[in-house]
């Protein structure tokens, strides 16, 4: 087994990649919805279905680009040479999407299809592999999570970024269109430069147990479907994203009609993630004596009580203060443990079917929360349009202002209790060294 240490500097190399991915993604989970029907003037209705649409779109595409991933052979690994060859189109795709010409209002619905597919297509073809990357380097548990503490450590700067500075940097160019193509230009270029230093600084290390010839995808996928953790967590993933997109997205309207104060935009998204950015440098070591599956439904519950101290009063902003710092507490081991869960899966697959295909594990897993997002950012869209939301107006009405509020204050407190009856029949983390050292001793048989 390779349980070597990972080197700082690979582990944050690792991490960069994620940073160089939230500059762009973050942006249009937090900011597209309102981009589109606030300064481009795409009705919400409009928008929800073309959030759909690309990410189911982009759900499927994961899968060929996971099966495309297993397929790779070079010298660079089959997970590494992705991130050479798509740093520089995300980082100019990202640059479109946030650009938008005078094509009137069927050529700016066009070009928001085209611009925001072609982000979630280049988003699957750099992320997937980026990954997968993270089960080549190592196959032990704990510095899997160690590099996905990496990971989700500069993904969280990245969310900061984005959300306490992209509203006045967009100001600083002065605002409007031209304003948010400026400032997308800047963090489209830094992406870029971020994802190739992540190419140069990884190295894949782990080998199937057993040699493998190319593994035929309807074959993969049959393997996939015989792995129960597999699934869970998939599901876990599906149910996270849909969460996740629409509290990300209904957060700026919410803010501003309701709180009638945009700017708290930036400060609480400052306030939301300074605590898990600083709870990731100490949360490794509990993960490592109660498990990631533990540590996570500690997590979920921890969310969940900071959900019911909203209700106490929702315009309150101390309550909205505590009920974000709670949350965010809550957050720290499932950033930590999330995809480092899923890469115990490969292992866990390869030893139940014989077949290790960490490409289409993590684009099964891509595909769950891509669809996630699509559904949840649709819904924030659809859930507008039926409320009668209009954008760019300066007062809404009542029933446009109560579906704000409860896509904000009650959807998290729904989907935080499935995802917590989802993962109590997790129990791979106990398994899981019965498992490698099976995988073990069938390699040195073989060698």
């Amino acid at each position: 087994m390779h349980s070597q240490k990972i080197k700082f500097s690979e582990r944050l190399g690792y991490g960069f990649g994620d940073l160089a991915s939230n500059l762009i993604w973050t942006a249009t989970g937090m900011f597209l919805t309102f981009f589109y029907t606030d300064i481009v003037g795409i009705s919400a209705a409009a928008v929800g279905t073309l959030l759909l649409i690309a990410r189911v779109f982009d759900a499927f595409v994961d899968l060929g680009i996971g099966g495309l991933v297993d397929k790779t052979k070079s010298k660079y690994g089959k997970a590494r040479p992705w991130l050479k060859w798509f740093a520089i189109p995300y980082g100019i795709a990202g640059i479109l999407l946030f650009t938008a010409p005078n094509f009137g209002p069927t050529g700016a619905l066009i070009y928001a299809y085209i611009t925001y597919l072609l982000v979630n297509v280049i988003y699957s073809a750099i992320n997937v592999p980026y990954s997968a990357l993270n089960s080549l380097i190592t196959q032990d548990q704990y510095q899997r999570s160690v590099l996905n503490i990496f990971r989700m450590f500069c993904a969280l700067v990245g969310m900061l970024v984005i959300t306490t500075m992209t509203l006045p940097i967009v100001d600083a160019f002065g605002g409007g269109k031209a304003g948010w193509s400026s400032t997308f230009i800047m963090f489209g270029v830094v992406s870029s430069v971020l994802f190739l230093i992540t190419f140069r600084t990884t190295k894949e290390r782990v080998t199937p147990s057993v040699v493998q010839k190319d593994i035929p995808i309807k074959r993969g996928f049959k393997a996939l479907f015989r792995n129960k953790y597999w699934i869970i967590v998939v599901v876990l993933m599906l149910i996270g994203g849909i969460s996740g997109a629409i509290s990300n997205a209904v957060g700026i309207y919410y803010y501003q009609y309701i709180m009638n104060d945009r700017n708290l935009v930036g400060l609480l998204g400052l306030i939301g993630l300074v605590p898990i950015i600083i709870g990731l440098l100490f949360v490794a070591p509990i993960i490592k004596k109660y498990g990631k599956r533990n540590s996570m439904l500690v997590g979920l519950v921890i969310i969940l009580i900071g959900c019911f101290i909203l209700l106490i009063n929702p315009t309150s902003l101390s309550v909205i203060i505590t009920s974000i710092l709670i949350k965010s507490i809550g957050s720290v081991p499932i950033a930590a443990a999330g995809f480092a869960l899923l890469a115990d899966t490969i292992e866990y697959g390869e030893w139940k079917t014989g077949i290790r295909t960490e490409g289409l594990v993590y684009s099964a897993g891509s595909f769950g929360t891509k669809a996630g997002n699509g559904i949840g950012a649709a819904t924030v869209g659809w859930l507008l349009a039926m409320g009668g939301y209009v954008g760019g107006q300066e007062v809404i009405s009542a029933t446009a202002s109560n579906t704000i509020e409860f896509m904000y204050i009650y959807i998290p407190i729904i989907f935080t209790v499935i995802q917590l009856l989802i993962l109590i029949p997790y129990k791979l983390d106990k398994e899981y060294p019965e498992v490698i050292a099976d995988l073990t001793k069938a390699k040195e048989s073989i060698s």
